[in-house]
């Protein structure tokens, strides 16, 4: 495999490739030396300037675009006013760029790039943002309605701790996500403490005990050719151990996405590895399957699997689709228009350690560029179903149902979209299933990434104002009514926001018992500053904004997310994968620590024998006791959204229950239905399918970082 990747990056184009700006910036030195004093000369300035930025050197794109404004003279007349406006907007954000790099990169700490600005994050080195600050302020002279230059205006000035008072009245702004909906504890940013803040750019993070020594580990990748897998130890004590190495993981270079499961039953978490997302023909590269040997080492089997393909993709999913207890996947490929067909792929599970691709036979027959499939059984049948995500198309909907055809995979698709309403947004990406009412149906959210349509100015104002613009497409939340219908309750559940949202996932941020969302957001321009954001469930009477509270702001582009009680307290932390499409648009990896709270909780692990031994798809109820009266709290086991890959161990929150009265689980394929009566509050429990107890697991808390609690 990793002599395939080193073939697949070698025959990379860069003059078609825009993703290799190292290689390009020499193709461009030379164009521009063949046009000096031509009408070209400027623009292929600019272009130049472009791929120095995106390559990290914005101070050589500072000079370089210099000389392009030099140059304008001899543009054509016709083109020199939106030349000149294209140079300046590159100038203004290579200056932060370049503020970024002396300041949040070099000078790093916990604090560095989350918006609203404390004073650690403030910029010791000033020229970056100072020079941003002129630039943006010469452009909002000219048109006072750009909505993309007066937002980074004030984001330049928060750098330097001038904001707002600095920032001339006309243009001064408050977002509303400065002002949280409800107040929670700040999550602190512990990557640095903890181990885990190796610097890349776009790239995935599977959460898993994959020692089975009792503590979470880390996995992360990055987008880059060359850029390696790496693999994040715990030691027991609140940090991690780069094991990358003697994981034997060298080599195995790229992915966009890790989606985790014991494929093969043995015991041991697996990790399967998505690449070539984005870069069209360039993106025919193989995904890989990781299998987890159990000794600390991980062999891809990828070939041997039969997996072995050459697709761009970047999302998958694991799930027993025809409940014979092995798990199979699905893998949702990226078919660009005007480009190759690539197919999207359903892999059938032999239970022999390979695989056969039966989409075609399942009835699976989806081209299209797809950025999400996610596994959910929302028709309570005990057959997972499919949602696949579509980007610039209408999503689809795939109910999965029983085909006894002789020689088929057992299972076949009926597209149920038209019935269920659920074709919207089209520029969709991340999606999941969760039940985020509590009402024991699986409800589906589908987030937006519309950042160039209409354009990444309206996208700002609508983020400034804190409310739906018409010219913006939003993200949806689909209440599932029963008998195979949802209702779009966006609105009124108040999810309407503008968020250009890529790495996405779902837990409880407080234990309450309701599901709460964070959001990376986020787009290929180096402009697309915009925070992450975090919102919790009101008790599934709507989604409240705490961004500012919980301190999630991140400036930088959100990518995989997972949330996982990494310090082993009973509540969640958030792993963050933050970085950028291009090489030059790199930042350490962020972990937000959860400072607990008064609710109570439990954590369990399940583990299927009959049903798949992770047990995805198994359904969930927890029944409490609390002062006002019972409540029942429902889940279902899997990894969350589709980019980032939490743990499977289900961390629930249970809000201020006084006693577990019962726990319900019923068993995916097997369809097994288990009643226990409840453990005690706050402990750690294993189940296995069948079993008539819990087994305690003994708790070891740790502080992230180190140190004492």
């Amino acid at each position: 495999m990793a002599a395939l990747l080193r073939d697949c990056a070698q025959r990379a184009d860069p003059e078609r490739c825009r993703f290799l700006s190292v290689e390009r910036v020499p193709l461009y030195r030379k164009k521009v030396e063949r046009n000096l004093a031509t009408p070209r000369e400027a623009d292929l300035r600019h272009k130049l300037a472009v791929e120095l930025l995106q390559s990290g050197d914005p101070l050589a794109a500072i000079e370089e675009l210099g000389r392009a404004a030099d140059a304008l003279e001899s543009a054509p007349p016709g083109k020199r006013a939106d030349l000149s406006a294209e140079i300046e907007r590159t100038l203004g954000t290579s200056w932060l760029r370049l503020g970024e790099q002396e300041n949040c990169l070099a000078r790093h700490c916990c604090a560095s790039c989350i918006a609203p600005f404390a004073e650690d994050a403030l910029h010791a080195e000033q020229r970056g943002s100072l020079g941003a600050i002129a630039v943006f302020e010469r452009i909002l002279a000219r048109d006072p309605r750009d909505d993309e230059a007066r937002w980074l205006l004030n984001l330049a000035h928060s750098t330097l701790g001038t904001w707002p008072d600095g920032v001339p009245e006309a243009h001064r702004l408050r977002p509303p996500i400065y002002d949280a909906e409800h107040p929670l504890p700040r999550f602190a940013d512990v990557a640095v403490a903890a181990g885990i803040d190796n610097a890349t750019i776009s790239g995935g993070v599977a959460i898993e005990d994959f020692d089975r020594d009792g503590d979470l580990d880390v996995m992360t990748s990055s987008i880059g050719f060359a850029d390696p897998l790496r693999l994040f130890l715990a030691n027991g004590d609140g940090t991690f151990r780069d094991a990358s190495k003697e994981a034997q993981l060298d080599g195995l270079c790229g992915g966009l996405n890790l989606v985790h499961a014991d494929y093969d039953n043995d015991g041991f978490d697996d990790v399967f590895v998505l690449r070539g997302a984005w870069l069209q023909e360039d993106g025919c590269i193989p995904n890989s399957l990781l299998k987890n040997r159990g000794d600390g080492t991980f062999e891809d089997v990828t070939e041997a699997a039969g997996l072995l393909t050459f697709h761009p993709t970047q999302t998958a999913a694991w799930s027993d689709f025809d409940g014979d207890g092995w798990l199979d996947l699905v893998v949702g490929n990226e078919t660009s228009p005007g480009g190759l067909n690539h197919s999207s792929e359903l892999w059938r599970n032999r239970g022999d350690g390979t695989f056969v691709d039966v989409a075609s036979a399942a009835g699976f027959s989806v081209t299209a560029f797809v950025k999400g499939v996610v596994a959910g059984d929302f028709d309570d049948d005990g057959r997972p179903d499919l949602f696949v995500s579509r980007r610039a198309n209408t999503n689809l909907l795939l109910r999965n149902v029983a085909d006894p055809t002789p020689g088929g995979p057992g299972f076949r698709f009926v597209d149920a979209t038209q019935k269920a309403r659920v074709e919207m947004p089209k520029m969709s990406f991340p999606c999941w299933f969760f039940d985020y009412d509590n009402d024991g149906r699986q409800d589906l959210f589908v987030a937006t990434n519309a950042g160039f349509t209409p354009g990444m100015s309206e996208t700002v104002g609508s983020f400034m104002a804190g409310h739906a613009d018409a010219r913006v497409e939003m993200p949806r939340l689909y209440r599932n009514e029963g008998e195979g219908r949802f209702k779009d309750v966006s609105r009124e559940q108040r999810v309407d926001r503008a968020i250009l949202s890529m790495g996405s996932n779902f837990g409880d941020l407080d234990n309450d018992g309701w599901l709460d969302f964070y959001l990376g957001n986020g787009a290929p321009d180096f402009a697309a500053l915009l925070p992450n954001r975090a919102f919790r469930n009101d008790a599934g009477k709507g989604f409240q904004d705490v961004t500012a509270a919980v301190g999630m702001g991140h400036l930088q582009k959100g990518h995989g997310v997972a949330f996982a009680d990494l310090d082993d307290d009973g509540d969640q932390d958030v792993v963050l994968a933050v970085g950028g499409f291009f090489p030059g648009d790199l930042y350490p990896k962020v972990l937000f620590e959860n400072p607990g709270n008064a609710n109570r909780s439990i954590t369990l692990r399940l583990q299927g024998v009959k049903a798949n031994r992770s047990a995805i798809g198994a359904r969930l109820r927890v029944d409490v006791a609390t002062l006002d009266g019972e409540r029942s709290i429902h889940l279902a086991v899997n990894t969350g959204g589709s980019f980032g890959s939490s743990s499977l161990q289900q961390e629930i929150g249970l809000g201020a229950a006084t006693a577990i009265r019962a726990i319900h689980v019923r068993w995916p394929g097997s369809g097994l239905e288990q009643t226990l009566a409840g453990p005690p509050l706050d402990g750690s429990y294993r189940l296995v399918e069948g079993a008539t107890a819990f087994e305690t697991v003994t708790r070891k808390p740790v502080k992230l970082g180190g140190g004492t609690r």
